[in-house]
C-alpha cells in the first residue's frame, strides 16, 4: 500500500484534486469565519453594530499583517518540504519544518511588542475616529494576547497538507471554528462582553486549532516531525523559507497597507459610515478569496512534489487544471455579488444606510474580481515550483504598484467614488500581467529543470 506522499506521485490528478483541495477548501473558509462570525455578530449588536462593525474593520491592518507571517513560514515553507519529500530527503523536509517553528516564535515576540506599544497611534492612522477607536482597541488589545496561537495553527497547517494529509489539516481548523461559532453569541450577547467577548471567542478557539496541529506534528502519525534538534535556526535553510516566504507574505501583508489607505481615504471624503462599508465589502471579497485560497493550497503539493520527483507531465496537467478552476469560481462568485449586493450587505448589518450605501458600491468594488480568479491561480503555481522573484513581482504588483497609487490619486479627481473604483482597475491590470508572466515562464521553467536533471 502507498503511502500519503506517495500518491502525490502516482495518483490520478482529477482523483488527487479532489482529496487534496476539498478539505483545505473547508479548511479555508471555517478559517475565514473566525473574522466573518465576528463581524456578522458584532454588526447585529443593538444601538452600537455599525460603530462595533467599523471599530472592528479598523483592525484588520493589524490582524491581516500578523497572518502575513504565518504565511510567509507556511506558504514559504511547505513547498519547499513537499519538493524535499518528492526528493526522497525526509531529513531536509524537517528542517526546513523545525526552522519553521523557529521563525514563528521570534515572530510572535517582536509582533506582540510593536502593536501593543503603538497601538493608539496605528489604529487612528488607519481612519478610526473617537466614536470607533474605543471597539477597534478592545477588540485588538484582546486579540494580541493570542498572537503565538494564531501563527502557529496557520503557519504550521501547510506542512500538514504538504504531507498528503488535508483532513488533518482540515480538522486543526474545523475544530476552532465550531468552537468560536459557539463561543461568540454567548460571549457577544449572552455575557453582554460585546466586542471583548468576540476577541475572546476567538483567540480560545485559535489556542485549541494550535494545540491540535502541534500535537499532530509531534504525533506518530505525521510523516514530517517536529524534532528539538531541527527547531535549532540554520541559516541556509532560513533564507530558503525567507526567499520563497516573501511572496506570499507580500501579499497578505500589503492587504494592510490597502486596508489603511482605503480607510483614511473614506474617512476623509466620507465619514465612518464609508468606513463600515468597506468592512463589509472587504468580509465579501474574502468569501470569494478564501475557497480558492484553500483549493490552490491544497493543490500545491500536487505540483511542488512531481516537481521534486521530475514528473513534469503531472506538473502540467495539474496547474491547467488549478487555474481553470480558479478563473470559473471567481468569476461566478463574483457575478453573484454583483447582481444581488444588499442581499450580502444584509449578512453584516441591520443598519439601512450601511446597507444602501454597500448595494451602491460593491458593483463598482468587487467587479475586477471577475477575472482576479486567473491571477490567484498563476501566482501559486510559480510558488510551487519555487520560483521566488516572479511571484514576488505578481505580488507586489496589484497592492504596491497599482491599487496605493491608483487609491490616493483617483480620489483627488473623483471624490469618495474613486477609493471604489481603484479596486476594479488595479485587479484586472495584474490578473492579464501575471497571466501574460505565466505564459511567458511556465515552458522555460519546466524545460530548465528538465535540462538540470539530464545534466
Amino acid at each position: 500500500m502507498q503511502s500519503r506522499e506517495e500518491l502525490l506521485g502516482n495518483e490520478k490528478i482529477n482523483k488527487l484534486m479532489m482529496q487534496m483541495a476539498i478539505p483545505s477548501v473547508i479548511a479555508q473558509i471555517i478559517n475565514i469565519l473566525y473574522s466573518i462570525i465576528d463581524r456578522m455578530y458584532i454588526g447585529h449588536i443593538p444601538h452600537v453594530g455599525t460603530d462595533s462593525l467599523t471599530g472592528i474593520g479598523l483592525t484588520f491592518p493589524i490582524i491581516t499583517f500578523i497572518s502575513a507571517f504565518s504565511a510567509f513560514v507556511g506558504t514559504g515553507g511547505a513547498p519547499l518540504s513537499a519538493i524535499a519529500l518528492g526528493k526522497g530527503d525526509r531529513d531536509h523536509a524537517e528542517k526546513i519544518l523545525g526552522n519553521g517553528v523557529f521563525l514563528l516564535t521570534a515572530f510572535t515576540v517582536v509582533l506582540m511588542g510593536f502593536f501593543y506599544a503603538f497601538q493608539k497611534p496605528l489604529l487612528y492612522m488607519f481612519g478610526a475616529s473617537d466614536a470607533t477607536y474605543p471597539y477597534a482597541s478592545t477588540y485588538i488589545s484582546i486579540y494580541l494576547i493570542g498572537t503565538l496561537f494564531v501563527l502557529i495553527s496557520l503557519g504550521l497547517n501547510p506542512y500538514i497538507i504538504s504531507q498528503g494529509q488535508p483532513r488533518i489539516a482540515m480538522f486543526s481548523v474545523l475544530i476552532g471554528a465550531i468552537v468560536n461559532i459557539v463561543l461568540d453569541p454567548i460571549f457577544i450577547f449572552g455575557f453582554g462582553w460585546g466586542v471583548k467577548g468576540a476577541a475572546l471567542a476567538t483567540i480560545i478557539s485559535q489556542a485549541i486549532s494550535a494545540i491540535w496541529v502541534i500535537s499532530f506534528l509531534v504525533g506518530k502519525k505525521s510523516t514530517l516531525k517536529i524534532k528539538l534538534p531541527q527547531i535549532k535556526p540554520h541559516g541556509r535553510t532560513l533564507k530558503s523559507i525567507c526567499a520563497l516566504g516573501v511572496s506570499p507574505f507580500v501579499m497578505r501583508s500589503t492587504e494592510s497597507l490597502i486596508s489603511i489607505v482605503l480607510n483614511r481615504g473614506l474617512q476623509m471624503y466620507g465619514g465612518d459610515l464609508y468606513v463600515g462599508s468597506l468592512t463589509v465589502l472587504q468580509s465579501v471579497m474574502q468569501l470569494i478569496s478564501a475557497p480558492i485560497s484553500g483549493f490552490t493550497q491544497g493543490v500545491q503539493p500536487i505540483i511542488s512534489y512531481n516537481y521534486g520527483a521530475a514528473k513534469f507531465d503531472r506538473v502540467r496537467e495539474t496547474y491547467r487544471k488549478m487555474i481553470s478552476i480558479c478563473f470559473v469560481f471567481s468569476f461566478v462568485a463574483t457575478l453573484s455579488t454583483i447582481l444581488f449586493p444588499e442581499l450580502f450587505a444584509a449578512m453584516f448589518t441591520n443598519d439601512a444606510a450601511l446597507i444602501a450605501l454597500v448595494n451602491e458600491k460593491m458593483p463598482i468594488f468587487m467587479f475586477g474580481m471577475l477575472l482576479f480568479g486567473l491571477q490567484m491561480g498563476v501566482q501559486p503555481t510559480f510558488i510551487s515550483l519555487g520560483q521566488a522573484k516572479v511571484s514576488l513581482f505578481i505580488a507586489l504588483l496589484r497592492k504596491v504598484i497599482l491599487l496605493v497609487p491608483f487609491a490616493l490619486i483617483l480620489p483627488c479627481f473623483l471624490g469618495v467614488q474613486g477609493v471604489y473604483i481603484a479596486e476594479p482597475i488595479s485587479d484586472i491590470t495584474s490578473a492579464v500581467v501575471a497571466t501574460s508572466l505565466f505564459v511567458f515562464h511556465i515552458k522555460k521553467i519546466l524545460n530548465e529543470e528538465s535540462l538540470n536533471r539530464v545534466a
